[in-house]
């Protein structure tokens, strides 16, 4: 893909596998539910399914398979029919409606082609070790320019699919789901307890994501069919642009995992869909008061803020009011600023709190940086291993050197700021230039002098 011109970019080379991928994985699976549902058709045209058109590494290449690709393959699936409410019709057209074949080669589009010919997504050991090699994959999105804000660290998604505990039968969303990882992480926690047909099937419907940009919604499509969701429940759309009253009990769900986009400022006036007294231009403020209320009563939530958030008068602080007051924001977690890097390094913190009582105390634990580390990166990124002391801490809970409580009377007095420091850090030296040492210097060898001079008259004396 290097060698092609229209691919001369991570972010143009990630693209183009996108769709390549969704369609070859959509085509295997769809050749699977032939097989085990014997009402099952296909919503793509026969001639347009992978294995017709791309499985033959001798088969079309060059102009041809271009012309192919760009003239029949991409119009027809951008245009497919959908008015039987097919939901694998609908996700095919909203994935190739707003997408593009980016290679300028046939001759390198068919050398790529025959790559993926080498995996088989219908055998389990392939899929398996493409699911890692795909996580490999997204997690390169984090040094593709502007598509790192759509990927989190695997080590966050688990940990918070861990501590929120989803349990079958509870609907699970993430309105800003990115490139699906929340989803799967709470997919692969709760495949831990189905145990049943039916149990398997829940999870079909009960996991859900809203995505916005075509990019992250192709490929968190293409991660929940790697996780053996049939049709995946990822709306297209912005989720801050319907007007809160439109959200009905239907729209409740007990469990939200998120990292809300933060540091944007939201579009098309979406701001004036919530309530006057909370409005503001900021996505991840907005985002928050979306998810109280999306929240059922005793619905829990773990979601990543920035610091940000966490201070700041007007409409930041009458929004931290809110959360203290509907829900109980029991934890937070301190992250280091580098978690996220290179795509953004501030410092960012995991929010978790349960809807329908309020606030009383808070719980913070700071998460240190691994011994001899200075920040994490993309070669050294953060472990869930890391976080074995918090998971030890999180149900016996007890005040040490990185975990402190703060009773809601301190933050009320103190403008709702939930940016509050570890009191148990030793108290930081301070930092002196070198004009300032030198003065100190001298205070100090001027004092030497006088009690050297003192001695020596003492000396005399004697």
């Amino acid at each position: 893909m290097r060698q092609d011109t229209g691919t001369g970019s991570d972010e143009l080379r990630i693209l183009q596998l996108g769709w390549m991928l969704f369609l070859k994985i959509f085509s295997d699976k769809d050749k699977e539910l032939e097989l085990i549902q014997n009402n099952y058709t296909s919503p793509i045209p026969a001639e347009l399914h992978w294995s017709e058109w791309a499985e033959n590494d001798e088969g079309m290449t060059g102009d041809e398979l271009l012309t192919f690709v760009d003239q029949t393959l991409f119009p027809t699936l951008a245009k497919i029919d959908i008015s039987t409410g097919n939901k694998r019709a609908v996700l095919v057209r909203e994935v190739f409606d707003d997408n593009y074949n980016y290679m300028k080669s046939g001759i390198h589009l068919r050398q790529v082609i025959n790559k993926l010919n080498e995996i088989d997504f219908n055998n389990s050991k392939d899929k398996h070790i493409f699911g890692q090699i795909y996580e490999s994959f997204l997690s390169e999105l984090q040094s593709a320019g502007t598509l790192g804000e759509f990927y989190t660290p695997r080590a966050i998604t688990q940990l918070l699919a861990e501590l929120t505990n989803p349990k079958l039968g509870e609907k699970v969303l993430d309105p800003a789901c990115g490139t699906g990882g929340y989803l799967t992480a709470a997919l692969e926690h709760l495949k831990n307890k189905a145990k049943t047909v039916a149990d398997n099937e829940a999870l079909q419907h009960n996991v859900m994501g809203w995505e916005y940009k075509p990019l992250p919604y192709l490929l968190g499509n293409t991660n929940l069919i790697l996780h053996d969701i049939n049709t995946p429940n990822i709306a297209f759309g912005d989720s801050l642009a319907k007007p809160l009253s439109e959200y009905t009990q239907n729209n409740r769900v007990d469990v939200i995992l998120a990292n809300p986009p933060f540091g944007g400022v939201v579009s098309n006036n979406n701001e004036n869909n919530f309530p006057r007294t909370y409005r503001t231009k900021e996505s991840a403020d907005l985002f928050l008061i979306l998810m109280m209320y999306l929240l059922k009563k005793d619905g829990r939530a773990a979601i990543v803020l920035p610091d940000g958030s966490l201070t700041g008068d007007g409409v930041k602080q009458r929004i931290r009011q809110k959360l203290l007051e509907d829900c109980n924001l029991h934890t937070i977690i301190r992250l280091p600023n580098s978690v996220f890097q290179p795509y953004a390094s501030v410092a960012t913190n995991l929010l978790f709190f349960t809807k329908g009582e309020s606030t009383q105390k808070i719980w913070y634990f700071e998460h240190k940086l691994p011994e001899g580390y200075k920040a994490y990166s993309k070669t050294k990124p953060i472990q869930l291993s890391e976080f074995d002391g918090l998971k030890k801490w999180w149900h016996n809970r007890t005040e040490n050197e990185v975990a402190w409580q703060v009773d809601i009377k301190t933050i009320q007095n103190n403008g709702y700021n939930l940016d509050i420091k570890n009191p148990h850090q030793p108290v930081a030296q301070k930092q002196y230039s070198s004009k300032e040492l030198l003065t100190k210097m001298s205070q100090s060898f001027s004092k030497s002098d006088k009690l050297l001079a003192q001695l020596q008259t003492a000396l005399s004396n004697d």
